[in-house]
């Protein structure tokens, strides 16, 4: 498949997430590279943060959440948790009645994850990091961290 001019091969397909490999060396090796500085600044200037398969800068992102079996609560009044990597986490929206909620992402600006009807006992991916859906409120989700 082609991607605003470049080629990727699907890697794995799950419920949660599509994964895409670059073809291309240059492609690859861009991807990889570690960004000048692991602080965001915002919009365009995070791309190195937010695109990227560096090990240095996923592992920055998932230190910032919390540890494993720990609570993440993102709150439903249009509050944003902000990551220093630069990732936001986002509540859409809460359906109590339907036991669901809207989740997004965001980084650079750029719309990197939305996660439409959770419920309960969903897993959803932030940066590499699995969380089960553990609740649902009117004020908040809580995720629970489910891997390292």
């Amino acid at each position: 498949m082609t991607v605003s001019g470049h080629a990727y091969t699907v890697r794995q397909v799950c419920s949660y997430r599509v994964v895409l490999e670059p073809q291309d060396a240059k492609d690859k090796a861009a991807l990889a590279a570690a960004p000048e500085s692991m602080e965001f600044a915002g919009g365009a200037a995070d791309n190195p943060l937010c695109f990227t398969t560096n090990r240095a800068v996923g592992a920055a992102t998932a230190r910032s959440f919390p540890g494993e079996g720990q609570t993440l609560s993102l709150l439903a009044n249009g509050g944003v948790k902000q990551l220093p990597t630069g990732l936001s986490l986002t509540v859409s929206y809460i359906d109590t009645a339907a036991g669901t909620a809207g989740l997004g992402a965001n980084c650079a600006g750029i719309p990197v994850a939305q996660y439409k009807d959770v419920r309960a006992g969903d897993t959803v991916e932030f940066a590499g990091v699995l969380f089960k859906v553990s609740g649902l409120t009117e004020q908040a989700v809580r995720l629970t961290r489910t891997s390292e």
